[in-house]
Formats: C-alpha cells, sequence, structure tokens
C-alpha cells in the first residue's frame, strides 16, 4: 500500500497532473482534487468528475470519489497513524 493517495480516472486510469482543468456552471476553473470536489468560487459540490480529453483523459463523468485510488485502505492507514499510541521521551 502507498503512502500517497493516487487519483486517476475510474474509465481510462489517466492520472491529473494537479493544472486547473475544472470549470464550474459559475465559470470559475480550478484542480477539482484540490477541493474534493467543490468550487471554491461559489462552493458548489461536484458529485461527478468529467476526465479531461485535451489533457490525456477519454471524456467521461466518474462519481468524483471513484477517481481516489484505494482509497479505503489509505483512509485507514491514516487513521490507524493519527490513533497508535505515541511514545514520551523524557528530556533529563
Amino acid at each position: 500500500m502507498s503512502d500517497k493517495l493516487v487519483i486517476a480516472c475510474p474509465k481510462c486510469e489517466w492520472e491529473p497532473d494537479g493544472g486547473a482543468y475544472w470549470m464550474c456552471s459559475c465559470g470559475h476553473t480550478w484542480n477539482t482534487f484540490a477541493t474534493l470536489g467543490q468550487c471554491p468560487a461559489c462552493g458548489r459540490k461536484w458529485e461527478h468528475t468529467q476526465c479531461i480529453q485535451p489533457a490525456g483523459g477519454c471524456n467521461a463523468w466518474s462519481p468524483h470519489l471513484d477517481w481516489y485510488r484505494d482509497l479505503d485502505s489509505f483512509v485507514q492507514k491514516e487513521v490507524s497513524q493519527i490513533l497508535a499510541p505515541k511514545q514520551l521521551t523524557l528530556d533529563l
């Protein structure tokens, strides 16, 4: 299991490069994965995300959460690290 969350189109496996390719109905363009699908300009939450064909994708729409590869395992690992007992060291 990777420490890095992988984002890829569920239909064609295209991986976004962090560019601002997605345009909201309000006209704002941004990287939808930086905000979990919520437009930072108007607050609209996009439940589905389109794969960007001009950037190398297939143009298909998929549920936004389906883009996050192995999300359950990633979250489980993050939570276990947060809940893990911390070792205390005393400086004497």
